[in-house]
């Protein structure tokens, strides 16, 4: 499970410039998190994950994260590759501020970095340079870091499509060759019905062009919906509701931060409580919803459709 809480070989307050050996290998399902705080006077600062440390000539750097806050506020990725930089990304939703502390979390995937600031996604970086070349971490320019942290759980790199305590109910659903993943729409069973206590957990990635797609938890018998899940990225609204006697309830809307962005790997956790669900995704709280099914113990069946590749279900 994605958790920023169980970190290994934590810096704490390391000078600036720093440069460091990164303890393990890069891996899909690595996190990086730097917590620190933007001084008053910052005009820029960097983050450089590099393939060692030489000055002249200089390392190539493979992820080169850049906030810039004079003129017009901004990020501008890039990669160094024999002292030569390619073509600049810049993302304009510029997260940090002046005289604020901030959590970065760069999450490592197979294909790409994914960057999250102070829980909200940020942005995307695509490889230019292989993983296993990197292997130090660079922190240059005007910034104050409180800790750095590394989680080498590689969840991700051995990744199945894999149904703990699901039974799914088409034999379709599972696809044997290639990437794993699943065939939407997904439906399964759960091997345990809900309950308080009870959690389900879904990770996948969004299609990059995608419009939306939905998480049910449904009675099997009844077909009533108890808790619809519905992000739709075309609007930014993560819609909730419930199916019930054949009818759709009162849509339920209000959220601090809309948690998807298209191509962005999640793991999405449904935790059943005693009055509502408590949804997290990419381990940040993202809402409750009161239970209006009050028959926990009839939901056992959990359905899976829309514009993502699902990649894992579980349920405990």
């Amino acid at each position: 499970m994605l958790s920023l809480n169980n970190l290994q070989n934590i810096i704490y307050n390391p000078m600036i410039p720093y440069v460091g050996t990164i303890p393990e290998h890069l891996e899909p399902g690595t996190l990086i998190v730097i917590r620190g705080h933007i001084p008053s006077d910052v005009d820029r600062f960097q983050v450089d994950l590099q393939c060692g440390s030489s000055v002249d000539p200089r390392a190539d750097v493979a992820f080169h994260f850049n906030p810039r806050f004079k003129r017009t506020n901004c990020i501008v990725c890039n990669t160094l590759m024999n002292e030569k930089w390619g073509w600049e990304e810049i993302t304009y939703d510029m997260p940090f501020k002046k005289e604020k502390s901030f959590e970065i979390v760069i999450m490592v995937l197979k294909e790409k970095f994914q960057v999250a600031v102070n829980g909200k996604h940020i942005l995307l970086y695509a490889h230019r340079i292989s993983l296993e070349k990197i292997d130090t971490l660079g922190i240059y320019g005007k910034v104050n870091i409180h800790s750095v942290g590394f989680s080498f759980s590689s969840d991700l790199q051995s990744i199945q499509a894999s149904t703990l305590e699901l039974t799914a109910i088409s034999r379709e659903n599972v696809q044997k060759s290639g990437m794993p993943q699943f065939s939407l729409p997904f439906v399964a069973r759960l091997n345990s019905s809900m309950g308080p206590g009870r959690t389900v957990v879904i990770k996948g990635e969004v299609n990059t062009n995608a419009k939306g797609f939905n998480v049910d938890l449904l009675s099997g018998k009844s077909k009533d919906i108890a808790l619809h899940l519905n992000p739709r990225l075309n609007t930014k609204a993560f819609v909730r509701n419930s199916f019930l006697q054949d009818a759709w309830g009162e849509e339920e809307r209000s959220i601090t931060c809309f948690p998807f962005s298209p191509g962005m790997y999640f793991e999405m956790i449904i935790y059943c409580d005693v009055r509502e669900f408590k949804v997290a995704i990419n381990g940040v709280h993202s809402l409750e919803y009161k239970h209006r099914f009050k028959e926990l113990s009839s939901i056992d069946t959990l359905e899976v459709d829309g514009d993502i590749h699902l990649l894992e279900v579980r349920s405990w």
